[in-house]
C-alpha cells in the first residue's frame, strides 16, 4: 500500500469514528469514546452558555452554513480549530484531533481529572474580562477599557492557550500534546506563569491603565 493510500484510508476510518461519534452523541456517548461530559460544572454563568461540551469532537464541517453559530460548536472542537491556525496544522483536521485527544490523556494522567472538565476551567481562568479599545479624538488615538463580552472571553481564552501550546513546542523538545496538555493543566490551576493566564492579566492590566 502507497503512502497515498495508507493516509486516504486512516482519514476514512477518522471521519467512520466521527459519524458514528455524532449519530450516537445522543445516546450518552463519550468524547474520544472515553470521557464523560454530561455533568461539565461551570464556575463562571457569563460564558457558560458559549462552553458548549458535546461527545462530538469533529463534525465535519456540518456547521459551517450557520452564520453565528460557533457557540453552537462544541469546545471541544473549536480548540480544534484554534490549533489548526497555524503553518504546522493547517488543513490536517484528523492530526489535530489526535493531537487533543493524547493531550487529554496526558491531562487525566496528571491530575487523574475528567480531561473536558479541566478545558472548561481553564478557558474560563484564561478568559480576560476587560480590554482596551482604540478611539479616536480628533486624530489622536486614545486607548479606552471596555468590558469584553462573554462570546469573546471564550475566543480570547481559546486563542492564549492554542498560542501558548504553540509557543511551548515549536524549536523545543517538547512534544505539542504535552505543551497542550501542560496550558491546560496549568489554566485550570491559574498558574501565572503559563502563557494564557499572563496574557489575560496582563491585556486586564493595560486595560486598568486605560480607564
Amino acid at each position: 500500500m502507497s503512502e497515498e493510500e495508507a493516509a486516504e484510508a486512516e482519514t476514512e476510518e477518522v471521519d467512520a469514528e466521527a459519524e458514528a461519534e455524532a449519530e450516537s452523541s445522543t445516546t450518552g456517548a463519550k468524547l474520544f469514546g472515553e470521557w464523560d461530559v454530561s455533568e461539565i460544572e461551570y464556575s463562571d454563568p457569563s460564558t457558560q452558555r458559549y462552553l458548549n461540551v458535546t461527545p462530538v469532537a469533529h463534525t465535519m464541517g456540518r456547521h459551517a452554513s450557520k452564520q453565528f453559530e460557533k457557540s453552537e460548536i462544541s469546545v471541544v472542537e473549536r480548540l480544534i480549530n484554534r490549533l489548526m491556525q497555524t503553518e504546522d496544522n493547517t488543513g490536517h483536521k484528523q492530526k489535530t484531533t489526535r493531537i487533543v485527544r493524547d493531550a487529554f490523556e496526558i491531562v487525566h494522567e496528571q491530575t487523574d481529572e475528567n480531561p473536558a472538565q479541566v478545558l472548561v476551567t481553564a478557558v474560563e481562568n484564561a478568559a480576560p474580562r476587560e480590554e482596551t479599545v482604540r478611539l479616536k479624538y480628533g486624530g489622536i488615538s486614545v486607548p479606552k477599557a471596555v468590558d469584553v463580552a462573554p462570546q469573546r472571553r471564550v475566543d480570547q481564552g481559546l486563542k492564549f492557550i492554542a498560542q501558548g501550546t504553540l509557543n511551548g513546542s515549536r524549536n523545543t523538545a517538547t512534544p505539542v500534546e504535552e505543551a497542550l496538555a501542560q496550558q491546560l493543566i496549568g489554566a485550570a490551576d491559574y498558574d501565572v506563569q503559563v502563557y494564557p493566564i499572563s496574557q489575560k492579566e496582563e491585556t486586564e492590566r493595560v486595560a486598568a491603565a486605560a480607564r
